[in-house]
């Protein structure tokens, strides 16, 4: 496997190796279909194979696959993004990973402090100072009795002078993050978090005193002369058509200082970004000191691709995902109940995840309270009957404008069966301590 999720390791059972996809389905090598509730985990906001967006990549690859110059579609993809976001100039990289760990070093070099917040959950890629209680594959995989929710790494191969530099607070805690500033204000260099956290299941950023969570962090960053760092790898064009900063940011009049995108505006293909203030981005090299390179970064073929997604994205689209959720989200609600099993739907924007558990998840040390062998039971049940899940408790369901009747009742037929194995595990060991 290329992606730790992908080898069912938390379900356990044998992964299904994929020949195709068109619109909403999948089809494996053995020829069985299944509805996709993952999306290549978020970036086929349109479904698979959308005949516009392969026909502009066929006219890009005509043209050459790579050139190493500057070329038109970065420059077209790069407005469409400052047009939709908070961000006044954006660079391009190949993956979520880079997007993050090039912001997070443009903050230090910016700030000329070193200590980086981060909280429990939020996953950012695989980079070495962030990969400390990290959610996503490593909440999954990870062996261990406890929540970290210090500066220890997740994985071996990081040293621990790589993560000393961060310090990791419980999300949705505003008394942590208060006394964190109040105790380091002066070191921190960024704040970064999920815009909306979806790598332990989606947690919205709550609400305090009448504004939210991501409100009191670009606050308290302000007064401190630190940076804040909105992660809308997996949110950016996904949650809404402005990310989770249009269900936020955009209302109560608060921007981010830097913002890392991925997925959707990529449409598939290995393409991630990030970009903020101008005269925060002015200190990337050539134009300023801080140094970030890449040989494949703004690919013609790649932002073209994503172009094309996020200009055939509009409201319609957002609209279509929305219904179909709040369709999918009820019968799952009604199919749980009748059969006697805890669970908490929750969501933003036209995302949303299930956990298996009573109660509100506001945290990490939350979502690690679900009963894992129920999610296995009925991620299999799902799967037997023609519905692909993300193989993962900790993982969000993705829909997208292809979704029609016909996929759409496809999960409504399943959903009672898979309840009904849910109810029937053996619920005595839950995913905590097997993460």
């Amino acid at each position: 496997m290329n992606s730790p999720v992908r080898a069912f390791n938390a379900v356990g059972g044998t992964p299904r190796f994929i020949r195709s996809a068109a619109g909403a389905w999948l089809t494996d090598v053995d020829g069985n279909e299944y509805v996709d509730l993952i999306c290549s985990w978020g970036p086929m906001l349109l479904g698979h194979a959308h005949p516009e967006v392969i026909a502009a990549v066929q006219d890009a690859v005509t043209r050459g696959t790579s050139y190493g110059t500057p070329t038109v579609p970065e420059v077209e993809l790069a407005e469409e993004i400052v047009s939709r976001t908070p961000i006044e100039k954006v660079r391009f990289v190949s993956s979520g990973t880079e997007a993050t760990m090039s912001a997070i070093r443009l903050a230090r070099g910016f700030t000329g402090r070193d200590l980086v917040i981060k909280f429990a959950g939020c996953y950012h890629g695989h980079v070495d100072s962030l990969l400390a209680a990290a959610g996503s594959g490593l909440a999954t995989l990870r062996d261990t009795t406890e929540v970290d929710t210090h500066s220890v790494s997740s994985t071996p191969g990081v040293p621990q002078g790589f993560v000393d530099q961060t310090l990791v607070l419980p999300y949705n805690h505003p008394e942590a993050i208060r006394a964190a500033f109040a105790e380091h204000g002066d070191r921190i260099a960024c704040v970064i978090t999920e815009a909306a956290p979806g790598n332990m299941g989606i947690v919205p950023p709550g609400q305090f005193e009448g504004r939210s969570f991501n409100a009191l962090l670009s606050e308290l960053c302000r007064e401190s002369g630190a940076l804040f760092i909105s992660d809308e790898v997996m949110t950016g064009f996904r949650a809404s058509k402005q990310g989770q900063w249009g269900l936020d940011g955009a209302l109560e009049g608060w921007r981010p200082d830097l913002v890392t995108f991925g997925k959707v505006m990529g449409g598939g293909f290995p393409a991630a970004a990030f970009g903020g203030r101008a005269d925060v981005m002015s200190r990337l090299s050539p134009e300023g000191p801080v140094y970030q390179a890449g040989t494949l970064s703004g690919n013609p073929v790649a932002t073209t691709a994503g172009l094309a997604t996020l200009r055939l994205a509009t409201d319609d689209v957002y609209a279509h995902i929305t219904a179909a959720g709040e369709t999918i989200k009820a019968a799952a609600a009604d199919a749980l109940t009748a059969a006697g099993v805890p669970h908490r739907i929750q969501s933003t924007g036209t995302m949303f995840s299930v956990f298996f558990r009573d109660g509100e998840v506001r945290d990490f040390e939350d979502a690690n309270a679900q009963s894992l062998p129920s999610y296995t039971a009925f991620f299999h049940a799902m799967l037997d009957a023609g519905v692909y899940l993300p193989p993962s408790a900790y993982e969000t369901w993705f829909l997208s404008s292809a979704h029609d009747d016909r996929a759409v009742q496809t999960v409504l037929d399943a959903l009672p069966g898979a309840a009904r194995a849910a109810a029937t595990a053996d619920t005595g060991q839950t995913t905590k301590g097997m993460r």
